[in-house]
Protein backbone atom coordinates (compact mmCIF):
# COMPACT_ATOMS: atom_id res chain seq x y z
CA UNK A 1 0.00 0.00 0.00
CA UNK A 2 0.87 3.42 -0.67
CA UNK A 3 -0.49 6.81 0.47
CA UNK A 4 0.87 10.95 -0.77
CA UNK A 5 0.48 13.35 1.55
CA UNK A 6 1.27 16.93 2.66
CA UNK A 7 3.60 17.15 5.38
CA UNK A 8 2.28 19.59 7.90
CA UNK A 9 -0.91 17.85 7.86
CA UNK A 10 0.85 14.30 8.52
CA UNK A 11 2.86 16.33 11.22
CA UNK A 12 -0.27 17.76 12.70
CA UNK A 13 -1.84 14.21 12.92
CA UNK A 14 0.80 12.53 14.19
CA UNK A 15 1.23 14.79 17.00
CA UNK A 16 -2.18 14.73 18.12
CA UNK A 17 -2.83 11.02 18.23
CA UNK A 18 0.64 10.57 19.65
CA UNK A 19 -0.74 12.15 23.19
CA UNK A 20 -2.35 8.66 23.69
CA UNK A 21 1.24 6.36 22.78
CA UNK A 22 1.38 3.99 25.84
CA UNK A 23 5.01 4.48 26.70
CA UNK A 24 5.11 1.30 28.09
CA UNK A 25 2.83 -1.53 27.70
CA UNK A 26 2.45 -5.29 27.69
CA UNK A 27 0.94 -5.01 24.19
CA UNK A 28 4.14 -3.54 21.90
CA UNK A 29 1.85 -2.20 19.24
CA UNK A 30 0.63 -0.02 21.57
CA UNK A 31 3.44 1.60 21.86
CA UNK A 32 3.10 2.73 18.16
CA UNK A 33 0.50 4.41 16.20
CA UNK A 34 -1.69 2.58 14.06
CA UNK A 35 -2.27 3.45 10.47
CA UNK A 36 -5.12 2.46 8.57
CA UNK A 37 -5.19 3.36 4.36
CA UNK A 38 -8.24 3.42 2.72
CA UNK A 39 -9.09 5.44 -0.46
CA UNK A 40 -8.74 9.20 0.13
CA UNK A 41 -7.85 9.15 3.58
CA UNK A 42 -5.31 7.87 6.06
CA UNK A 43 -6.49 7.16 9.64
CA UNK A 44 -4.03 7.25 13.01
CA UNK A 45 -4.85 5.78 15.96
CA UNK A 46 -3.04 5.67 19.58
CA UNK A 47 -4.41 3.89 22.40
CA UNK A 48 -3.01 3.49 25.90
CA UNK A 49 -6.13 1.38 27.14
CA UNK A 50 -6.90 4.43 29.23
CA UNK A 51 -7.14 6.97 26.32
CA UNK A 52 -7.78 6.92 22.82
CA UNK A 53 -7.00 9.66 19.97
CA UNK A 54 -8.06 8.84 16.42
CA UNK A 55 -7.57 11.32 13.33
CA UNK A 56 -7.71 11.06 9.65
CA UNK A 57 -6.25 13.24 6.95
CA UNK A 58 -6.77 13.22 2.92
CA UNK A 59 -4.50 11.75 1.24
CA UNK A 60 -3.43 10.00 -2.30
CA UNK A 61 -3.89 6.50 -1.84
CA UNK A 62 -2.55 3.34 -3.53
CA UNK A 63 -4.44 0.17 -1.68
CA UNK A 64 -6.24 -0.63 1.54
CA UNK A 65 -4.81 -1.81 4.51
CA UNK A 66 -3.90 -1.66 8.17
CA UNK A 67 -0.22 -1.53 10.12
CA UNK A 68 1.31 -0.11 13.61
CA UNK A 69 4.41 2.34 13.39
CA UNK A 70 6.96 3.29 16.03
CA UNK A 71 5.46 6.59 17.00
CA UNK A 72 9.00 8.48 17.53
CA UNK A 73 10.22 7.19 14.22
CA UNK A 74 6.94 7.72 12.40
CA UNK A 75 6.92 11.86 14.26
CA UNK A 76 10.53 12.36 13.63
CA UNK A 77 11.57 11.27 10.59
CA UNK A 78 8.17 12.88 8.41
CA UNK A 79 8.69 16.25 10.81
CA UNK A 80 12.53 16.33 10.13
CA UNK A 81 11.65 15.61 5.99
CA UNK A 82 13.12 18.84 3.91
CA UNK A 83 10.05 19.30 1.51
CA UNK A 84 6.23 19.63 1.24
CA UNK A 85 4.41 16.49 -0.05
CA UNK A 86 5.79 13.29 1.62
CA UNK A 87 5.51 9.53 0.00
CA UNK A 88 4.50 6.55 2.49
CA UNK A 89 5.40 3.26 0.74
CA UNK A 90 4.55 0.04 2.99
CA UNK A 91 5.82 -3.37 1.10
CA UNK A 92 4.27 -6.70 1.72
CA UNK A 93 7.28 -7.53 4.61
CA UNK A 94 5.60 -4.39 6.48
CA UNK A 95 8.45 -2.19 5.59
CA UNK A 96 8.00 1.82 5.71
CA UNK A 97 9.57 3.52 3.30
CA UNK A 98 9.59 7.45 3.52
CA UNK A 99 10.43 9.77 0.50
CA UNK A 100 10.36 13.46 0.40
CA UNK A 101 12.62 15.72 -1.84
CA UNK A 102 16.00 13.72 -2.29
CA UNK A 103 15.50 12.31 1.21
CA UNK A 104 14.38 8.72 1.40
CA UNK A 105 14.42 6.51 4.42
CA UNK A 106 12.39 3.08 5.73
CA UNK A 107 12.43 0.88 8.76
CA UNK A 108 10.26 -2.03 9.90
CA UNK A 109 6.35 -1.42 10.84
CA UNK A 110 4.47 -3.98 12.89
CA UNK A 111 1.06 -6.24 12.08
CA UNK A 112 -1.92 -4.38 13.61
CA UNK A 113 -3.74 -7.96 14.24
CA UNK A 114 -2.68 -7.29 17.98
CA UNK A 115 -4.12 -3.34 18.42
CA UNK A 116 -7.17 -3.51 20.39
CA UNK A 117 -10.16 -2.14 18.89
CA UNK A 118 -10.86 1.43 20.17
CA UNK A 119 -14.38 1.70 22.82
CA UNK A 120 -17.62 2.53 20.61
CA UNK A 121 -20.15 4.68 22.60
CA UNK A 122 -23.67 5.26 21.01
CA UNK A 123 -23.96 9.33 19.41
CA UNK A 124 -27.38 8.54 20.24
CA UNK A 125 -26.75 10.07 24.14
CA UNK A 126 -24.91 13.38 23.67
CA UNK A 127 -24.80 16.96 23.93
CA UNK A 128 -22.58 19.43 22.31
CA UNK A 129 -20.45 22.22 24.06
CA UNK A 130 -18.65 25.31 22.21
CA UNK A 131 -15.11 24.39 22.11
CA UNK A 132 -13.54 27.55 23.63
CA UNK A 133 -15.59 27.46 26.32
CA UNK A 134 -14.92 23.78 26.57
CA UNK A 135 -11.42 24.37 27.38
CA UNK A 136 -11.93 27.38 29.51
CA UNK A 137 -14.16 25.19 31.92
CA UNK A 138 -11.65 22.52 31.80
CA UNK A 139 -8.72 25.26 32.89
CA UNK A 140 -10.36 26.78 35.13
CA UNK A 141 -11.14 23.42 37.41
CA UNK A 142 -8.36 21.14 36.30
CA UNK A 143 -5.50 22.45 38.94
CA UNK A 144 -8.14 21.05 42.08
CA UNK A 145 -8.92 17.56 40.85
CA UNK A 146 -7.00 14.95 43.63
CA UNK A 147 -3.60 14.04 43.06
CA UNK A 148 -4.40 11.21 45.66
CA UNK A 149 -5.02 7.84 44.12
CA UNK A 150 -6.55 6.51 47.09
CA UNK A 151 -10.02 7.60 45.74
CA UNK A 152 -9.20 7.59 42.34
CA UNK A 153 -12.81 9.37 41.65
CA UNK A 154 -11.38 12.26 42.96
CA UNK A 155 -8.35 12.21 40.19
CA UNK A 156 -11.26 13.01 37.69
CA UNK A 157 -13.72 16.36 37.00
CA UNK A 158 -17.45 15.64 37.36
CA UNK A 159 -19.48 16.56 34.53
CA UNK A 160 -22.86 17.81 36.29
CA UNK A 161 -25.78 18.83 33.83
CA UNK A 162 -29.10 19.50 34.87
CA UNK A 163 -31.92 22.16 34.05
CA UNK A 164 -29.86 23.63 31.46
CA UNK A 165 -27.05 24.08 34.13
CA UNK A 166 -23.57 22.58 33.07
CA UNK A 167 -21.09 22.08 35.95
CA UNK A 168 -17.83 21.19 35.32
CA UNK A 169 -16.43 20.25 39.03
CA UNK A 170 -13.10 19.22 40.64
CA UNK A 171 -12.04 18.74 44.49
CA UNK A 172 -8.97 17.62 46.46
CA UNK A 173 -10.49 17.66 50.25
CA UNK A 174 -8.84 20.73 50.35
CA UNK A 175 -10.15 22.99 47.51
CA UNK A 176 -12.92 22.62 45.41
CA UNK A 177 -13.64 24.35 41.71
CA UNK A 178 -17.07 24.65 40.04
CA UNK A 179 -17.11 26.38 36.32
CA UNK A 180 -20.90 26.75 35.33
CA UNK A 181 -22.18 27.32 31.91
CA UNK A 182 -25.90 27.50 30.64
CA UNK A 183 -26.63 24.88 28.27
CA UNK A 184 -29.38 23.96 26.16
CA UNK A 185 -28.86 20.58 26.65
CA UNK A 186 -32.61 19.02 28.32
CA UNK A 187 -30.93 15.55 29.27
CA UNK A 188 -29.26 14.72 32.63
CA UNK A 189 -25.56 13.87 32.79
CA UNK A 190 -23.75 12.88 36.25
CA UNK A 191 -20.02 11.13 35.17
CA UNK A 192 -16.78 11.92 36.17
CA UNK A 193 -13.75 12.27 32.79
CA UNK A 194 -10.40 11.30 34.33
CA UNK A 195 -8.16 14.98 34.66
CA UNK A 196 -5.44 13.53 32.33
CA UNK A 197 -7.82 12.98 29.17
CA UNK A 198 -9.46 16.31 29.82
CA UNK A 199 -6.36 18.08 29.52
CA UNK A 200 -5.05 16.12 26.44
CA UNK A 201 -9.02 17.48 25.13
CA UNK A 202 -7.80 21.06 26.20
CA UNK A 203 -4.56 21.10 24.45
CA UNK A 204 -6.37 19.68 21.26
CA UNK A 205 -8.54 23.00 21.37
CA UNK A 206 -7.22 26.00 19.29
CA UNK A 207 -7.72 29.14 21.41
CA UNK A 208 -11.19 31.28 20.54
CA UNK A 209 -12.45 28.48 18.79
CA UNK A 210 -16.52 28.75 18.90
CA UNK A 211 -16.62 25.66 16.86
CA UNK A 212 -18.61 22.56 18.64
CA UNK A 213 -17.06 19.62 20.52
CA UNK A 214 -19.66 16.59 20.50
CA UNK A 215 -19.45 14.98 23.45
CA UNK A 216 -21.12 11.39 23.77
CA UNK A 217 -21.14 9.37 26.45
CA UNK A 218 -22.28 5.94 28.04
CA UNK A 219 -21.68 4.51 31.19
CA UNK A 220 -18.18 3.24 30.65
CA UNK A 221 -16.52 6.08 27.85
CA UNK A 222 -16.86 9.43 26.46
CA UNK A 223 -16.02 10.70 23.21
CA UNK A 224 -14.66 14.26 22.28
CA UNK A 225 -14.99 15.12 18.62
CA UNK A 226 -13.12 18.01 18.43
CA UNK A 227 -12.91 18.69 14.54
CA UNK A 228 -11.54 15.66 12.73
CA UNK A 229 -9.87 14.33 16.21
CA UNK A 230 -11.49 12.00 18.35
CA UNK A 231 -10.52 11.71 22.40
CA UNK A 232 -11.76 8.36 23.82
CA UNK A 233 -11.73 7.72 27.77
CA UNK A 234 -12.57 6.08 30.46
CA UNK A 235 -15.16 7.18 32.72
CA UNK A 236 -13.94 6.85 36.42
CA UNK A 237 -16.06 4.70 39.28
CA UNK A 238 -17.38 5.87 42.63
CA UNK A 239 -19.49 8.14 43.92
CA UNK A 240 -18.40 11.74 43.68
CA UNK A 241 -18.65 14.06 46.62
CA UNK A 242 -21.91 16.21 46.88
CA UNK A 243 -20.28 19.76 46.05
CA UNK A 244 -23.51 21.41 46.46
CA UNK A 245 -23.53 21.07 49.98
CA UNK A 246 -20.13 22.14 50.25
CA UNK A 247 -21.51 25.85 49.04
CA UNK A 248 -21.52 28.33 51.73
CA UNK A 249 -25.34 29.67 51.34
CA UNK A 250 -24.37 33.57 52.64
CA UNK A 251 -21.51 35.08 54.08
CA UNK A 252 -20.42 37.70 56.70
CA UNK A 253 -17.29 39.32 55.09
CA UNK A 254 -17.01 40.12 51.53
CA UNK A 255 -13.59 41.64 50.15
CA UNK A 256 -13.58 43.04 46.49
CA UNK A 257 -10.00 42.93 45.20
CA UNK A 258 -7.64 43.22 42.76
CA UNK A 259 -6.49 39.55 41.54
CA UNK A 260 -3.13 40.67 40.40
CA UNK A 261 -2.18 42.48 43.10
CA UNK A 262 -3.14 39.85 45.83
CA UNK A 263 -1.34 37.11 43.56
CA UNK A 264 1.65 39.28 43.75
CA UNK A 265 1.63 39.73 47.52
CA UNK A 266 1.16 36.11 47.98
CA UNK A 267 3.88 35.04 44.89
CA UNK A 268 6.30 37.33 47.41
CA UNK A 269 4.82 35.61 50.45
CA UNK A 270 6.26 31.91 48.34
CA UNK A 271 10.02 33.12 48.73
CA UNK A 272 9.79 31.85 52.24
CA UNK A 273 8.22 29.07 52.09
CA UNK A 274 9.49 25.42 51.10
CA UNK A 275 9.44 21.76 52.10
CA UNK A 276 11.41 22.73 55.32
CA UNK A 277 9.93 25.83 55.90
CA UNK A 278 5.94 25.49 56.21
CA UNK A 279 3.74 27.96 57.34
CA UNK A 280 0.31 29.38 56.89
CA UNK A 281 -0.55 32.76 55.42
CA UNK A 282 -1.87 35.05 58.12
CA UNK A 283 -4.56 37.43 57.21
CA UNK A 284 -6.21 40.33 58.55
CA UNK A 285 -9.07 41.27 56.92
CA UNK A 286 -10.49 45.04 57.89
CA UNK A 287 -11.03 48.40 57.62
CA UNK A 288 -10.53 48.70 53.77
CA UNK A 289 -7.54 46.69 54.07
CA UNK A 290 -5.72 43.26 53.75
CA UNK A 291 -2.85 42.81 55.51
CA UNK A 292 -1.04 39.87 54.70
CA UNK A 293 1.96 38.39 57.07
CA UNK A 294 4.23 35.13 56.95
CA UNK A 295 6.81 34.19 59.48
CA UNK A 296 9.32 30.93 58.71
CA UNK A 297 12.92 30.13 59.53
CA UNK A 298 13.74 31.42 56.25
CA UNK A 299 12.45 35.43 57.24
CA UNK A 300 9.19 37.04 57.45
CA UNK A 301 7.18 39.75 55.43
CA UNK A 302 4.41 41.74 56.42
CA UNK A 303 2.52 43.40 53.48
CA UNK A 304 -1.16 45.23 52.65
CA UNK A 305 -3.38 45.38 49.96
CA UNK A 306 -6.08 48.33 49.85
CA UNK A 307 -9.70 46.45 48.96
CA UNK A 308 -13.64 47.39 48.84
CA UNK A 309 -14.43 45.50 51.94
CA UNK A 310 -17.62 44.69 53.67
CA UNK A 311 -19.16 42.94 56.95
CA UNK A 312 -17.23 41.75 60.01
CA UNK A 313 -13.54 41.92 60.22
CA UNK A 314 -11.88 38.44 60.58
CA UNK A 315 -8.50 37.62 61.00
CA UNK A 316 -7.82 33.54 59.10
CA UNK A 317 -5.05 31.48 57.74
CA UNK A 318 -4.76 29.87 54.70
CA UNK A 319 -1.72 27.63 52.62
CA UNK A 320 -0.82 30.33 50.12
CA UNK A 321 -0.06 27.53 47.22
CA UNK A 322 -3.99 26.55 47.38
CA UNK A 323 -5.04 30.23 47.14
CA UNK A 324 -2.62 31.25 44.62
CA UNK A 325 -3.85 28.65 42.14
CA UNK A 326 -7.30 29.32 42.41
CA UNK A 327 -6.82 33.24 41.80
CA UNK A 328 -4.77 32.03 38.70
CA UNK A 329 -7.42 30.07 37.38
CA UNK A 330 -10.21 32.77 38.35
CA UNK A 331 -11.06 34.82 35.18
CA UNK A 332 -11.47 38.70 35.51
CA UNK A 333 -9.42 41.47 36.79
CA UNK A 334 -10.68 41.93 40.34
CA UNK A 335 -12.30 38.84 42.25
CA UNK A 336 -14.60 38.91 45.32
CA UNK A 337 -13.36 36.60 48.33
CA UNK A 338 -15.99 35.34 51.18
CA UNK A 339 -15.48 34.70 54.70
CA UNK A 340 -17.37 33.02 56.81
CA UNK A 341 -15.28 33.46 60.39
CA UNK A 342 -11.59 31.92 60.72
CA UNK A 343 -12.37 28.71 60.74
CA UNK A 344 -15.15 28.59 57.93
CA UNK A 345 -14.70 27.52 53.77
CA UNK A 346 -12.74 30.53 52.16
CA UNK A 347 -15.36 31.26 48.56
CA UNK A 348 -13.48 33.33 45.79
CA UNK A 349 -16.07 34.41 42.95
CA UNK A 350 -16.12 36.81 40.04
CA UNK A 351 -17.02 40.01 40.57
CA UNK A 352 -20.81 39.48 39.68
CA UNK A 353 -22.61 36.17 38.86
CA UNK A 354 -21.21 32.98 39.91
CA UNK A 355 -20.01 31.48 36.67
CA UNK A 356 -16.65 30.31 38.63
CA UNK A 357 -16.53 29.39 42.80
CA UNK A 358 -13.75 28.07 44.21
CA UNK A 359 -13.85 27.36 47.32
CA UNK A 360 -9.95 26.65 49.61
CA UNK A 361 -10.61 25.24 53.68
CA UNK A 362 -8.44 27.37 55.80
CA UNK A 363 -5.39 26.64 58.61
CA UNK A 364 -6.18 27.12 62.25
CA UNK A 365 -3.58 29.84 63.05
CA UNK A 366 -1.61 29.61 66.34
CA UNK A 367 -1.84 32.17 68.97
Amino acid sequence: MKFICDKTEISEAIGNVSRAVSQKSTIPALEGIKVRVSRGSVELTAYNLEMGIRTSINANTEGEGEFVVSARLFSEFTRRMSGDEITFDIDENLVISISCSATECSFPAMSASEYPELPKVDSARSFSVKQSILKSMINMTSYAASLNESKPVLTGELFDIEDGSFNMVAIDGFRLAIRNEMTDCTEKYHFVVPKKALLEVSTLIKDDDDKLCTVCTNDRHIIFEIGNVFVISRLLEGVFHNYKLSIPSGCKTEVIISKRDFSTCLERCSLLIDDKNKSPIRCEIGNGVVKVSCKTGIGKINDAISADISGETVTIGFNNKLILEALRAAEGDKVRIRFNGAMKVIEILPLEGESFIFLVMPIQLKN
